[in-house]
């Protein structure tokens, strides 16, 4: 017997915005956000999404979309969405909530995306203090590969991903998270010394019912009120997974999410074409609206088998992923090295933030030299599939991390009739002389 096809239990009309739609979408975190569809463990299922700006982007060549986009309605979820075993007893609290990823792409007939700069003013992005102004490219999906006109000859295989999925929290675990943020947020930045080359960033992102969506609680209602000044931000991720941006989740990845509420309340968003580790431009993923399909697996007392508080509650836990295994092959790499030294020469004490800064202005640095401007290779760094690693956390005083960039994004043919860049047949150049090289001085080594 064929497999069932998946049930759509969460349909979105990207030409309505997200307060239109048929099924309401929600843009905060709370336990009493109610949920909008039960679902069988076992079940398949398919979820869809707006793009985490719920359309406020447009395709055009301008980036004032972006320059004066209000970031308090970030992201638009869909969800939240109960869990309940084959008896139709809902998944609780202790629980353990594994999430297939099945299947997964943009919308049809809304195949493309964007990669973005921020303005300072607006939050800005890791390299704001280099980068202040809003910039844009738009990607075309043509199958797997995205190539855009703003960044001419480059062409590269998305690997598809959520950037937010998580379960619900309960409150305690809410007061927890508003507690933490509140005092981060009201602290001295002359006290802060990790990370202090990126003090121009909000500390963090506090509860606000400005532009706040809630689902099925009525805006205006005395319940909304109390919801909406107490319901987290979704910008960050947190014990309950959300907003976690790691590229690898696609199709075959399991995600194992703590269960902190009855039923679970599952909510996902934020569909990426692809991205770079760590989205360094902030909106650095080639946004999309998309679709899931999954299963989900309740595992019950898993909290308390395979998940170990960090904390002072059990409560402290943290997601476990499992990555599928279809993702890009790639076996030529170009790689930067950064250290815990800033661009002005001050010395930091074992940074990675720092240090991966400096991996990252290395690679602009070098691949702006090849025809691009340093705008346009810090978009491409924030979106292709890009590899960063902290290589050394241990030898004082600095840190070591590596950015890798895989050499065959540089195609020579690009999508919507753009012209070869300069930079594909240098750079093509430059690997094949250097591989030459290698080569020769391998073979003289194995003569002498």
């Amino acid at each position: 017997m064929a497999p069932l096809s998946p049930r759509l239990v969460v349909p979105v009309d990207v030409k309505k915005l997200p307060r239109e739609q048929k099924v309401p979408l929600h843009n905060r975190w709370h336990p009493d956000i109610p949920p909008v569809a039960d679902v069988t463990e076992g079940e398949l299922f398919r979820v869809e999404m707006v793009d985490w700006s719920g359309g406020r982007v447009r395709d055009d060549n301008s980036a004032d979309d972006l320059k004066f986009m209000d970031f308090t309605i970030a992201h638009y979820l869909s969800g939240p969405l109960r869990i309940v075993d084959s008896e139709g007893v809902p998944a609780s609290p202790g629980d353990l909530l594994a999430v297939e990823i099945c299947n997964l792409g943009p919308l049809p007939g809304d195949e493309w995306g964007y990669t973005a700069i921020l303005e300072r003013e607006n939050g800005g992005g890791f390299l704001t203090d280099h980068f202040p102004s809003a910039r844009k490219a738009i990607w075309y999906f043509e199958g797997i590969y995205a190539c855009s006109p703003q960044i001419p000859g480059v062409r590269f295989p998305g690997l598809t991903h959520p950037g937010v999925v998580g379960t619900a929290p309960s409150l305690e675990l809410l007061n927890i998270w508003n507690e933490r943020e509140k005092s981060l947020s009201e602290t001295s930045l002359e006290t802060i010394k990790l990370c202090e080359v990126l003090h121009q960033r909000p500390l963090a992102h506090l509860p606000t019912p400005e532009n706040c969506l809630l689902g099925k609680v009525q805006e205006g209602t005395a319940e909304w009120h109390i919801i909406a000044n107490e319901a987290a931000r979704t910008i960050a991720g947190r014990e309950n997974g959300g907003n976690c941006d790691i590229k690898n989740l696609s199709r075959g990845s399991r995600i194992y999410l703590p269960v902190f509420v009855e039923g679970a309340n599952l909510s996902t968003g934020d569909m990426h074409f692809s991205q770079g580790d760590g989205e360094i431009s902030l909106c650095g993923a080639i946004e999309m609206s998309g679709f899931l399909e999954l299963k989900c697996e309740i595992i019950r007392g898993g909290m308390k088998e395979y998940l170990t508080p960090v904390g002072p509650t059990p409560l402290h836990v943290s997601p476990i992923f499992e990555i599928g295994p279809v993702e890009p092959r790639f076996s030529e790499w170009l790689v930067f090295e950064g250290i815990s030294v800033d661009e002005s020469g001050k010395q930091h004490f074992l940074d990675a933030s720092v240090a991966y800064k400096r991996a990252v202005l290395n690679a602009i640095e070098y691949l702006s030299k090849f025809g691009y401007s340093k705008e346009q290779v810090y978009l491409l760094l924030s979106c292709c599939p890009c590899e960063g690693r902290i290589s050394g956390i241990v030898d004082s005083p600095n840190a070591v991390t590596t950015l890798a960039i895989p050499t065959a994004i540089f195609d020579q043919v690009c999508c919507q009739e753009s012209s070869p860049s300069q930079f594909s047949l240098v750079f093509f150049t430059v690997i094949c002389t250097v591989s030459l090289l290698l080569l020769l001085s391998v073979k003289c080594s194995s003569t002498d």
